[in-house]
């Protein structure tokens, strides 16, 4: 068994979680939601800092917690990054990850340099953390974590203190990390870009309780809930760079069920990429168009429709090969189109935010 089982309960005064989950024993699954959503709760009740005495916790097989069980912090075998670093001031970087490696067995620790080498940070083992910017004190901070050897990586909003800059400069190691680590990792985020960065696989949670979960693009693509990175609904592409248009600035990006032109930025041909298309920029016609400055026209199949929030449009999820799309219809052009579920259309894809 290769999953993680998390049911939990709690009450207290003015909130309440009650979450029943199975979440994937690998890859970035993203915990998502507005501040209050009980994002946070869930992350502490997994690493054992909340007990939740209608819990149960079991990872790959292992029971972590149940009615008889309750395996504290500190005999989990995990990782936890905090919002601050929280370093030790007197300690160099590299003592405080030779700190964070104590509470492991001497037979059990790893060699540092993998995670040196993964957050960038073998430059800085010498310095103490008054010398380090923010983005360097939190990129320690997640190589402490990977000191102990966790089996599972928790990680709660550790962007969430730094500001533009500093995300930017981090955001790369956590792509890193996602490429080369083969244990799971529990993100909590509210942030749409980090999100759709990084996640593999979105829980949306609300009120203490889960929304939705599944493969990121699948839950994207949902239309009983439609869930909202951000101001829009959308879905997340994975692609592939096939090709640079340079005296344009422009690069073709290849994925299941056709391709896409987006901003060059510069990624080599074969680079893998994530291509974020968001529901207002697709618009959806009867015949192919020529003579139009949209570069993106792609056959599709309307697949589903449902109402938006505004009582005047509409979503249209639309199969282009063995992807799906979403587009933002108003009512009175989705009545001009006649669409209704398997009508072939062509989709009109404006712009697309191409992400590293």
């Amino acid at each position: 068994m290769d999953d993680i089982a998390a049911r939990f309960k709690l009450d207290w005064p003015g909130f309440r979680l009650d979450v029943d989950l199975t979440l994937p024993g690998r890859g970035v699954t993203a915990l998502f939601g507005h501040s209050g959503s009980g994002k946070t709760t869930l992350l502490r009740c997994i690493a054992g800092l909340e007990r939740s005495r209608q819990g149960f916790l079991s990872f790959k097989g292992e029971v972590w917690q149940d009615a008889q069980t309750w395996l504290p912090t500190y005999r989990r075998p995990l990782g936890y990054v905090f919002q601050e670093a929280s370093l030790f001031p007197h300690l160099t970087v590299l003592g405080n990850l030779r700190y964070g490696q104590k509470r492991i067995a001497a037979d059990q620790r790893r060699s540092l340099d993998q995670a040196v080498e993964l957050l960038g940070i073998g430059p800085l083992l010498e310095r103490k953390p008054d010398r380090l910017s923010g983005g360097e004190r939190q990129r320690v901070g997640i190589a402490r974590a990977l000191a102990v050897s966790p089996r599972v990586l928790l990680m709660d909003e550790p962007l969430a203190a730094l500001d533009l800059k500093r995300k930017q400069e981090i955001l790369p190691y956590l792509e890193r990390l996602h490429d080369t680590l083969d244990i799971p990792v529990l993100y909590v985020s509210h942030s749409p870009d980090e999100v759709a960065r990084l996640a593999d696989h979105l829980v949306a949670m609300e009120g203490g309780r889960v929304l939705a979960s599944g493969p990121l693009g699948e839950t994207l693509a949902r239309l009983d809930l439609p869930i909202r990175l951000g101001e829009d609904a959308g879905v997340v592409l994975d692609a592939t760079v096939a090709e640079r248009d340079e005296q344009w600035h422009l690069a073709r990006v290849d994925f299941p069920g056709g391709s896409l032109w987006s901003r060059d930025q510069g990624q080599p041909i074969g680079r893998h990429v994530r291509v974020r298309v968001l529901a207002r920029d697709v618009s959806l016609a009867a015949r192919h168009q020529e003579h139009t400055s949209i570069l993106n026209l792609l056959p599709g199949q309307v697949d589903a429709m449902a109402d938006d929030e505004h009582p005047g449009l509409t979503l249209v999820r639309v199969r282009v090969g063995d992807s799906v799309l979403l587009a933002r219809l108003t009512k009175r052009s989705a009545a001009a189109l006649c669409v209704t579920s398997g009508q072939s259309l062509w989709v009109q894809i404006k712009s697309v935010a191409l992400m590293e």
